[in-house]
């Protein structure tokens, strides 16, 4: 067993709290992570207010960015390795072996539900946290990173190089490659092509630069946030819009001279999705990775008569053994200014991090160990 400081969540609706925990080594194709940097990430916040009392206790954390420690006899990745970690799959589905593993059909299972597929764990309390021993939920997206000690497996496991420093890399693993990824791998905007996105905080402002990456003419981020408008702009929005003082879909329209032809929904909001269709042109296309929005009420015979696509995109289609080298190397080009987007705070400073990202008071906090 390991010793270890984690974010434990024990109260429904409640934050996590810092405290002592054990991890067990890794078994079959598992790897232990000695965690460098960790970003936390709007699905934690979301997921923590309401997740059942019945899984807890329960350590979150999907964005981990470490070193291996150890690995399991089945598991192939070296010992001192640099690492992201990333969201886990299944690997010998139909859609794995197809090249999809974020849409893998065992997803929920081995993201959401924690733990492994026996039902074992790989966390328990350490009795100077809990007064007595006892199992804490672990693996969330296969990882389970808000803490110091994390076990993955080797699949969701990516090796990366020296070149880029933990802190700056931890957000690969989820929002910057499902903002990226929505744009290059999902709409695939060609050059001189137009898009919206809407809302922009570390999605969002990902797809602004994959956007750019892609040789977008025009590029709008709509935002409420005046910081965030403004940091569009410097990562390579064209034009932002304050929803608040402007009617968007005609600010859209106009800007764009008739309509984008790509937009991607970041928020989930059932309003802004329905701008999100209407602002778009003939035969455009909308993606939505925003999660929230139980139903929403869209103009059928606007997208029928237009032909327009509404498709859901997970992870940025990612197939992150080879996007997120990709994104790295992006990165070290001075393409990806990552670091913009993100604010440091201490691992002991969980508290400070965590009210940060719930009030969006700041794009990416991400804790550092």
């Amino acid at each position: 067993m390991v010793a270890s400081r984690a974010a434990v969540l024990t109260e429904a609706g409640g934050t996590p709290v810092l405290a002592d925990i054990e991890v067990r080594e890794p078994v079959g194709d598992e790897v232990l992570i000695k965690i460098g940097a960790v970003g936390i990430c709007h699905t934690d916040i979301s997921l923590a207010a309401r997740w059942p009392a019945k899984r807890m206790p329960i350590v979150f954390g999907h964005e981990g960015c470490g070193v291996v420690e150890a690995v399991g006899p089945g598991a192939t990745v070296a010992v001192g390795q640099r690492v992201v970690l990333t969201f886990n799959s299944c690997g010998v589905c139909s859609q794995c072996a197809a090249g999809r593993p974020a849409y893998c059909d065992r997803s929920t299972t081995l993201n959401m539900r924690g733990d492994r597929a026996d039902g074992s764990g790989a966390l328990s309390w350490s009795g100077a946290s809990s007064g007595s021993n006892g199992p804490v939920v672990g693996g969330f997206f296969g990882q389970s990173s808000f803490s110091t000690y994390a076990i993955a497996t080797q699949r969701n496991t990516i090796s990366i190089g020296e070149q880029i420093d933990a802190a700056t890399a931890a957000p690969l693993g989820c929002s910057v490659q499902t903002g990226v990824g929505a744009v290059l791998n999902a709409l695939r905007p060609g050059i001189g092509d137009s898009i919206a996105v809407f809302g922009a905080g570390a999605v969002g402002l990902s797809a602004v630069m994959g956007a750019r990456i892609a040789g977008c003419r025009t590029i709008i981020a709509v935002d409420p946030i005046a910081e965030r408008r403004s940091l569009a702009m410097d990562l390579g929005a064209t034009h932002v819009i304050d929803p608040t003082e402007s009617v968007v879909v005609e600010a859209v329209v106009e800007l764009s001279a008739g309509g984008v032809g790509h937009a991607l929904d970041t928020t989930a909001i059932p309003a802004v999705l329905a701008d999100a269709v209407s602002a778009l042109r003939t035969r455009g296309q909308l993606g939505i990775v925003g999660l929230g929005a139980p139903t929403v009420e869209l103009p059928v015979g606007l997208v029928m008569g237009r032909g327009l696509s509404i498709r859901g995109i997970v992870e940025g289609d990612s197939v992150p053994q080879t996007f997120i080298p990709e994104l790295v190397d992006l990165y070290s080009r001075g393409d990806l200014p990552l670091e913009k987007l993100i604010t440091p705070y201490a691992f002991s400073d969980f508290d400070s991090a965590w009210q940060a990202a719930r009030s969006g008071s700041v794009v990416k906090p991400v804790l550092t160990v």
